[in-house]
């Protein structure tokens, strides 16, 4: 005697429970579950309906997840590949546009800690923040400020009393 297969609503509670899905990563994951009679735009219709579907709980987890460790264009491309509606993403990427400084800042802390001395130094501390989505004028900022902050060091690449 085998057990019945879950039913889609049954996988979805599953998968809701994990963590919050988008209604688009909740379809994509479930399409190959349906069976025939089965109706997944109406079991997704009820699950939005009673709130276990909602599109700024799922902005807010992917924010509270990964923007510690990421920048405003990697999580955007994040919210957008959930399948998220264009308003929300950019009102949450307008949000944490006045933390991306900070964020950045404690990104490149943790991975360097001390300013570049070198100009391929200072090009692989670049990379390193721009591939982690951070912008280009915040990555500029970071370095910048890291410099200032380091007396021994004159100008970037460069030493205090190094004449050329």
């Amino acid at each position: 005697m085998g057990f019945a297969a879950p039913s889609l609503k049954g996988r979805a509670l599953r998968l809701l429970a994990q963590r919050e899905h988008s209604r688009a990563e909740l379809q994509a994951k479930l399409a190959r579950h349906v069976q025939e009679g089965d109706d997944l735009a109406a079991v997704l219709d009820e699950l939005e309906a009673r709130d276990f579907i909602n599109a700024a709980r799922v902005a807010d987890s992917v924010v509270n997840r990964r923007a510690a460790r990421l920048g405003t264009q990697r999580v955007v491309q994040e919210l957008r590949s959930k399948g998220l509606d264009e308003a929300l993403v950019r009102a949450t990427a307008e949000r944490l546009k006045d933390s991306e400084f900070d964020r950045a800042r404690e990104v490149w802390r943790r991975r360097f800690g001390s300013p570049p001395h070198s100009l391929q130094e200072r090009a692989r501390q670049t990379r390193f923040l721009l591939a982690r989505g951070f912008g280009g004028d915040t990555v500029r900022r970071v370095l910048g400020s890291a410099e200032q902050d380091d007396p021994g060091l004159d100008a970037p690449g460069g030493f205090a009393g190094d004449e050329g």
